[in-house]
Protein backbone atom coordinates (compact mmCIF):
# COMPACT_ATOMS: atom_id res chain seq x y z
CA UNK A 1 0.00 0.00 0.00
CA UNK A 2 1.60 3.78 -0.60
CA UNK A 3 2.17 5.89 2.09
CA UNK A 4 -0.90 8.44 2.40
CA UNK A 5 -0.01 11.74 1.29
CA UNK A 6 0.22 14.20 4.23
CA UNK A 7 -2.87 16.99 4.52
CA UNK A 8 -2.31 20.19 3.01
CA UNK A 9 -1.41 23.22 5.42
CA UNK A 10 -3.97 25.43 6.97
CA UNK A 11 -3.44 28.53 4.67
CA UNK A 12 -3.22 31.44 7.27
CA UNK A 13 -5.89 33.15 5.19
CA UNK A 14 -7.95 30.40 6.23
CA UNK A 15 -7.29 30.62 10.16
CA UNK A 16 -8.27 34.03 10.23
CA UNK A 17 -11.37 33.70 8.33
CA UNK A 18 -12.49 30.84 10.82
CA UNK A 19 -11.20 32.62 13.67
CA UNK A 20 -13.39 35.49 12.53
CA UNK A 21 -16.55 33.23 12.38
CA UNK A 22 -15.89 31.87 15.30
CA UNK A 23 -15.47 28.35 14.39
CA UNK A 24 -12.19 26.77 14.64
CA UNK A 25 -13.48 23.59 12.88
CA UNK A 26 -13.68 26.00 9.62
CA UNK A 27 -10.29 26.34 9.37
CA UNK A 28 -8.85 23.63 6.45
CA UNK A 29 -6.47 22.78 4.03
CA UNK A 30 -7.26 22.24 0.34
CA UNK A 31 -7.28 18.49 0.75
CA UNK A 32 -10.80 17.46 0.61
CA UNK A 33 -11.53 19.73 -2.47
CA UNK A 34 -8.72 18.69 -4.14
CA UNK A 35 -9.65 14.86 -3.68
CA UNK A 36 -12.81 15.60 -4.24
CA UNK A 37 -12.29 17.31 -7.66
CA UNK A 38 -9.42 14.88 -8.55
CA UNK A 39 -6.94 18.10 -8.90
CA UNK A 40 -3.91 19.08 -7.39
CA UNK A 41 -3.94 21.16 -3.86
CA UNK A 42 -1.99 23.72 -5.02
CA UNK A 43 -5.02 24.16 -8.08
CA UNK A 44 -7.54 25.31 -4.68
CA UNK A 45 -5.15 27.13 -2.32
CA UNK A 46 -6.02 30.59 -4.94
CA UNK A 47 -9.46 30.36 -3.97
CA UNK A 48 -9.37 29.26 -0.61
CA UNK A 49 -6.64 32.43 -0.26
CA UNK A 50 -9.63 34.57 -1.83
CA UNK A 51 -11.60 34.21 1.99
CA UNK A 52 -9.32 37.13 3.62
CA UNK A 53 -11.37 39.24 1.29
CA UNK A 54 -14.47 37.98 2.87
CA UNK A 55 -13.99 39.24 6.33
CA UNK A 56 -16.54 41.73 5.88
CA UNK A 57 -19.12 39.65 4.90
CA UNK A 58 -17.61 37.01 7.76
CA UNK A 59 -18.00 39.56 10.32
CA UNK A 60 -21.42 40.15 9.16
CA UNK A 61 -22.86 36.59 9.60
CA UNK A 62 -21.53 36.89 12.83
CA UNK A 63 -23.01 40.11 14.07
CA UNK A 64 -26.39 38.61 12.22
CA UNK A 65 -25.75 35.34 14.50
CA UNK A 66 -25.42 37.47 17.69
CA UNK A 67 -28.25 39.57 17.04
CA UNK A 68 -30.27 36.42 16.56
CA UNK A 69 -29.09 35.44 20.40
CA UNK A 70 -26.46 33.31 19.38
CA UNK A 71 -22.40 33.16 20.28
CA UNK A 72 -22.02 30.83 17.38
CA UNK A 73 -24.05 29.03 14.99
CA UNK A 74 -25.48 25.44 14.32
CA UNK A 75 -22.44 24.05 12.20
CA UNK A 76 -21.66 23.52 8.86
CA UNK A 77 -18.17 23.25 9.18
CA UNK A 78 -16.76 23.58 5.76
CA UNK A 79 -17.98 27.09 4.69
CA UNK A 80 -14.41 27.87 2.93
CA UNK A 81 -14.24 24.88 1.39
CA UNK A 82 -17.79 25.34 -0.21
CA UNK A 83 -16.58 28.24 -1.59
CA UNK A 84 -13.93 27.07 -2.63
CA UNK A 85 -15.92 24.56 -4.88
CA UNK A 86 -17.94 27.09 -6.34
CA UNK A 87 -15.05 29.35 -7.32
CA UNK A 88 -13.11 26.20 -9.05
CA UNK A 89 -16.43 25.02 -10.73
CA UNK A 90 -18.07 27.76 -11.95
CA UNK A 91 -21.61 25.73 -11.21
CA UNK A 92 -24.44 27.44 -13.20
CA UNK A 93 -27.06 25.96 -10.73
CA UNK A 94 -26.49 25.12 -6.88
CA UNK A 95 -29.06 23.41 -4.77
CA UNK A 96 -29.21 23.12 -1.14
CA UNK A 97 -31.45 21.08 1.44
CA UNK A 98 -31.01 22.28 4.65
CA UNK A 99 -30.69 26.14 5.36
CA UNK A 100 -31.45 26.90 9.11
CA UNK A 101 -29.04 30.12 9.65
CA UNK A 102 -27.96 30.15 6.03
CA UNK A 103 -24.11 29.65 6.70
CA UNK A 104 -23.57 27.45 4.07
CA UNK A 105 -26.18 29.45 1.88
CA UNK A 106 -24.15 32.31 2.69
CA UNK A 107 -20.73 30.75 1.22
CA UNK A 108 -22.21 29.63 -1.93
CA UNK A 109 -23.33 33.28 -2.75
CA UNK A 110 -20.03 34.47 -2.42
CA UNK A 111 -18.88 32.06 -4.91
CA UNK A 112 -21.56 33.14 -6.94
CA UNK A 113 -20.79 36.83 -6.33
CA UNK A 114 -17.27 36.38 -7.20
CA UNK A 115 -17.77 34.28 -10.34
CA UNK A 116 -20.16 36.85 -11.62
CA UNK A 117 -22.54 34.48 -12.55
CA UNK A 118 -24.76 31.29 -11.45
CA UNK A 119 -27.62 30.80 -8.67
CA UNK A 120 -28.16 29.14 -5.97
CA UNK A 121 -31.81 27.27 -5.01
CA UNK A 122 -31.99 26.50 -1.50
CA UNK A 123 -35.35 24.56 0.53
CA UNK A 124 -35.28 24.26 4.10
CA UNK A 125 -38.61 23.79 6.11
CA UNK A 126 -37.45 25.65 9.61
CA UNK A 127 -37.92 24.47 13.09
CA UNK A 128 -39.54 27.05 15.41
CA UNK A 129 -37.49 28.16 18.62
CA UNK A 130 -39.83 27.83 21.12
CA UNK A 131 -39.06 30.69 23.29
CA UNK A 132 -36.24 33.95 22.98
CA UNK A 133 -33.59 32.72 23.60
CA UNK A 134 -32.35 28.86 22.42
CA UNK A 135 -33.32 26.39 25.44
CA UNK A 136 -31.71 23.04 25.83
CA UNK A 137 -34.71 20.98 24.27
CA UNK A 138 -34.48 23.14 21.37
CA UNK A 139 -32.68 21.97 17.75
CA UNK A 140 -29.68 23.98 17.13
CA UNK A 141 -31.07 24.48 14.09
CA UNK A 142 -34.25 26.16 15.34
CA UNK A 143 -34.86 29.84 13.88
CA UNK A 144 -35.40 32.42 16.26
CA UNK A 145 -38.33 34.22 17.22
CA UNK A 146 -38.95 36.54 14.55
CA UNK A 147 -36.96 35.42 11.89
CA UNK A 148 -36.49 32.92 9.31
CA UNK A 149 -34.61 30.26 6.81
CA UNK A 150 -31.48 31.90 6.00
CA UNK A 151 -31.57 35.04 8.62
CA UNK A 152 -28.05 34.99 9.31
CA UNK A 153 -27.55 35.99 5.04
CA UNK A 154 -26.77 39.20 4.40
CA UNK A 155 -28.50 41.34 2.34
CA UNK A 156 -26.52 41.79 -0.07
CA UNK A 157 -25.61 38.27 -0.92
CA UNK A 158 -29.40 37.84 -2.08
CA UNK A 159 -30.15 38.63 -5.31
CA UNK A 160 -29.34 35.31 -6.63
CA UNK A 161 -30.90 33.11 -3.84
CA UNK A 162 -34.21 31.27 -4.86
CA UNK A 163 -35.52 30.71 -1.35
CA UNK A 164 -38.74 27.63 -0.99
CA UNK A 165 -40.07 27.25 2.31
CA UNK A 166 -41.66 24.27 2.60
CA UNK A 167 -41.32 20.66 2.62
CA UNK A 168 -38.37 18.96 0.40
CA UNK A 169 -40.49 16.18 -0.64
CA UNK A 170 -42.65 18.85 -2.95
CA UNK A 171 -40.25 21.51 -3.41
CA UNK A 172 -37.45 19.36 -4.53
CA UNK A 173 -39.47 17.58 -7.39
CA UNK A 174 -40.66 21.16 -8.65
CA UNK A 175 -37.24 22.77 -8.52
CA UNK A 176 -35.86 19.93 -10.63
CA UNK A 177 -38.04 19.91 -13.52
CA UNK A 178 -37.62 23.86 -14.15
CA UNK A 179 -33.66 23.86 -13.98
CA UNK A 180 -31.73 22.38 -16.58
CA UNK A 181 -28.94 21.13 -14.36
CA UNK A 182 -27.39 20.76 -11.25
CA UNK A 183 -24.06 21.09 -11.28
CA UNK A 184 -23.69 21.29 -7.32
CA UNK A 185 -25.49 20.14 -5.00
CA UNK A 186 -25.61 20.02 -0.61
CA UNK A 187 -28.05 17.99 1.24
CA UNK A 188 -28.25 19.16 4.86
CA UNK A 189 -31.81 18.74 5.77
CA UNK A 190 -33.61 15.70 7.10
CA UNK A 191 -30.92 13.01 7.63
CA UNK A 192 -32.64 9.91 7.50
CA UNK A 193 -31.69 6.75 4.75
CA UNK A 194 -34.64 7.39 3.00
CA UNK A 195 -34.96 11.09 2.93
CA UNK A 196 -31.52 10.92 1.59
CA UNK A 197 -31.88 8.27 -0.83
CA UNK A 198 -35.48 10.36 -2.15
CA UNK A 199 -33.25 13.69 -2.47
CA UNK A 200 -29.73 11.50 -4.47
CA UNK A 201 -32.65 10.08 -6.55
CA UNK A 202 -34.33 13.44 -7.25
CA UNK A 203 -31.66 15.04 -8.11
CA UNK A 204 -29.81 12.50 -10.57
CA UNK A 205 -31.68 12.91 -14.00
CA UNK A 206 -30.15 16.87 -13.58
CA UNK A 207 -26.17 15.85 -12.41
CA UNK A 208 -23.94 15.82 -15.44
CA UNK A 209 -20.40 14.72 -15.68
CA UNK A 210 -18.50 16.96 -13.46
CA UNK A 211 -21.01 17.62 -11.27
CA UNK A 212 -20.39 17.46 -7.23
CA UNK A 213 -22.69 16.20 -4.63
CA UNK A 214 -22.28 16.63 -0.60
CA UNK A 215 -24.05 15.00 2.02
CA UNK A 216 -23.57 16.17 5.78
CA UNK A 217 -24.04 14.38 8.96
CA UNK A 218 -24.45 10.71 7.00
CA UNK A 219 -23.27 9.24 10.36
CA UNK A 220 -27.53 9.04 10.43
CA UNK A 221 -28.00 8.31 6.80
CA UNK A 222 -26.59 4.37 6.72
CA UNK A 223 -25.70 3.65 3.14
CA UNK A 224 -27.62 6.00 1.45
CA UNK A 225 -24.91 7.62 0.52
CA UNK A 226 -22.35 5.03 -0.72
CA UNK A 227 -25.00 2.78 -2.20
CA UNK A 228 -25.52 6.49 -4.76
CA UNK A 229 -21.52 6.52 -5.26
CA UNK A 230 -21.76 3.02 -6.47
CA UNK A 231 -24.43 3.05 -8.86
CA UNK A 232 -23.11 6.22 -10.93
CA UNK A 233 -19.49 4.47 -10.62
CA UNK A 234 -17.83 7.01 -8.40
CA UNK A 235 -15.81 7.51 -5.11
CA UNK A 236 -16.96 8.70 -1.56
CA UNK A 237 -14.31 11.28 -0.52
CA UNK A 238 -14.71 11.65 3.50
CA UNK A 239 -14.06 15.45 4.92
CA UNK A 240 -11.06 13.54 7.64
CA UNK A 241 -12.81 12.20 9.99
CA UNK A 242 -16.20 13.90 9.56
CA UNK A 243 -19.44 12.53 8.47
CA UNK A 244 -19.45 15.16 5.62
CA UNK A 245 -18.75 13.24 1.90
CA UNK A 246 -19.16 14.00 -1.86
CA UNK A 247 -19.04 12.55 -4.81
CA UNK A 248 -17.95 13.70 -8.42
CA UNK A 249 -20.01 12.25 -10.82
CA UNK A 250 -17.31 10.85 -13.43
Amino acid sequence: MAPRRPSPPVLPAVRRAAQELGDRRAAAGAGWVARLLGVDPERIDPFLEEVDRLQPWIRTIRNLHREGGRQSYAQFRAPFELYALVRYLRPRHIVETGVSSGVSSAHFLLGIRRNRGGRLHSIDRPIEQRSARLGPHDSPVAVPPGRSSGWAVPPELRRDWDLRVGLSERLLPELVAEIPSIDLFLHDSHHTPKHLTFELETIRPKLRPGSVVLADNTVWTGAAFPRFARSLGARVVRRGRSDLVGLRVP
